[in-house]
């Protein structure tokens, strides 16, 4: 292998990682998820399974070799859910195991490059209360149930469960912790429904980087709006917009050009086809894209859900 190769392969190696550690955070920012604190009755049971599929152009931090990014990226999840009465409100807990593919092609120094990975990605786990206009209601008490304003709380936990080894330069996990805290308002007016949610990731730092460094980030703070328009009882579309700033992240102290300031604007499609049966068809793109991927994306659920006891 002739010195420029090897050069070559280990800037190939290096911007691999530093994209599939840096995407998982760019997918966490860029959620669009309507009806995120739309209450349920308590005891409802419910389990999904979830694949998407993104693909773009990536947008590196200027200071590396590369050229002419795209990246393609497949999930799946299942999850599972139940809803609960706590301290007299409405509540939700969830559990999320995700599973990614991924691969990236550009020029690193004017050579043609790529990587690719697959397998487990950081554990999810996710807690909602109403704070406002949703108190805990059995199933009887939920039917006749009209919102009009409501007030709800989450915290996000990404747990370092995911595929990572500190000798690999390619890792899927990202060996952290990182937590969304995130307050919504949605206002109910007839069949229109308008949902807003301010929040943040924190990150803790990654101190068993590649090559015995730490790697650390910055919060990215982010917003969300819906519009969501019921077409009849079990029917119901939104149109969905975010925007995150943030994310800088320093290894060993040297910090980085990689400010993220992007948005993503999407459509969503949910319809509950049968009394326990559920789909939801997303679709988003990128509207703004300083650091990261500008992908556009597909994604499609199925739910399944019981009563269970209370």
């Amino acid at each position: 292998m002739t010195r420029r190769t090897s050069s070559v392969a280990r800037s190939a190696a290096v911007l691999a990682t530093w994209w599939l550690l840096v995407v998982p955070v760019i997918a966490e920012a860029q959620e669009l998820v309507p009806a995120a604190y739309t209450p349920a009755p308590v005891g409802v049971n419910l389990v999904t399974l979830a694949a998407g599929y993104s693909s773009g152009d990536v947008t590196f931090d200027p200071s590396l070799p590369v050229e002419d990014g795209s990246a393609s990226i497949t999930a799946g999840s299942i999850s599972y859910s139940r809803t609960f009465g706590a301290f007299g409100r409405s509540a939700n807990a969830t559990v999320i195991v995700p599973c990614v593919t991924g691969r990236i092609d550009g020029l690193l120094l004017g050579e043609y490059a790529f990587a690719e990975r697959t397998g487990p990605a950081d554990l999810a786990l996710r807690f909602g209360v109403n704070l406002f206009g949703a108190p805990a209601m059995d199933g009887a008490t939920f039917r006749s149930f009209r919102p009009r304003t409501l007030v709800g709380a989450s915290l996000l936990v990404r747990c370092p469960t995911g595929e990572y080894d500190s000798s690999k330069l390619i890792n899927i996990g990202t060996n952290r912790w990182a937590f969304k805290p995130e307050i919504g308002v949605v206002h109910v007016v007839g069949r229109w429904a308008f949902d807003g949610y301010l929040g943040g990731w924190l990150f803790t730092d990654n101190t068993d980087f590649f090559g015995g460094t730490t790697r650390s980030q910055d919060p990215i703070y982010s917003t969300e709006a819906h519009v969501r328009h019921r077409i009849d009882p079990r029917l119901w579309a939104s149109l969905d917009v975010n925007f995150w700033r943030g994310g800088v992240t320093e290894v060993d102290g040297a910090e980085r050009d990689d400010l993220q300031s992007n948005s993503r604007v999407g459509l969503t499609v949910a319809w509950q086809v049968a009394r326990q049966h559920g789909l939801r068809l997303a679709y988003s793109r990128g509207a703004l894209t300083r650091i990261g991927g500008d992908f556009d994306s597909i994604g499609l659920s199925y739910s399944y859900s019981w009563m269970g006891e209370r």
